[in-house]
């Protein structure tokens, strides 16, 4: 469930050609906006004031925008291209048939899994719009962080989960080499360059 005030409920839409048409992208992005897009909303407005907040922000306002897709493997360029241009934080909720994906742009896109619309979970938690917006970054793009990130900011959080995300698939890649690998000598090379990426990992994840 997605837990916003009643306040801060906008359900406006806006006309998709109002983003392609003023944007400065490629026309074959634009092409994705018509082939890709349905409908846009604006379905949220979180501020200070609809969120009955009382200390000030940086940020005055999160829109939280409903996208309904006409197929689910869209372009995801198109989102990249609608925060960058806006002057607001932008939260997308993106709706295909009875699915759902969270997603955020902050340095660059972060995406949830796909999953059924009954399982969406996005809730303002914070005291100030600032706060509530690193939130709403934390349960998107650090929903799978398993220690809380201590007391990290959300960017160093973020850069050390792509840290981790990489040294996963080098470890990948290297376990998959040395399973095939024939010569015993180039195993153990493989083999010991894979524990010394997984020393690297632990000490990423626990300091």
């Amino acid at each position: 469930m997605i837990h916003f005030p009643e306040a801060t409920k906008v359900h406006k839409r806006l006309p998709k050609e109002a983003f392609y048409q003023h944007l400065p992208i490629t026309n074959a992005l634009k092409d994705r906006f018509v082939s890709d897009v349905d409908r846009i909303y604006v379905e949220w407005s979180l501020t200070k004031d609809s969120l009955h907040l009382e200390k000030d922000s940086r940020i005055s306002e999160i829109l939280v925008l409903l996208i309904e897709l006409k197929k689910r493997d869209f372009d995801a360029k198109i989102l990249e291209a609608i925060a960058r241009q806006n002057p607001h934080e932008l939260i997308f909720l993106l709706s295909y048939e009875n699915e759902r994906q969270l997603a955020v742009y902050h340095g660059k896109l972060y995406r949830s899994q796909w999953m059924p619309a009954e399982h969406v979970k996005l809730s303002a938690r914070g005291f100030s719009v600032d706060e509530i917006m690193d939130s709403l970054i934390e349960q998107i793009a650090l929903a799978n962080e398993t220690d809380g990130g201590g007391n990290l900011s959300i960017d160093e959080r973020l850069a050390r989960q792509e840290k981790i995300e990489k040294l996963q698939k080098q470890i990948e890649k290297i376990e998959t080499a040395a399973w095939k690998e024939q010569q015993p000598k180039k195993k153990f090379e493989l083999y010991s360059r894979t524990q010394e990426y997984r020393k690297k990992l632990e000490e990423i994840k626990h300091g």
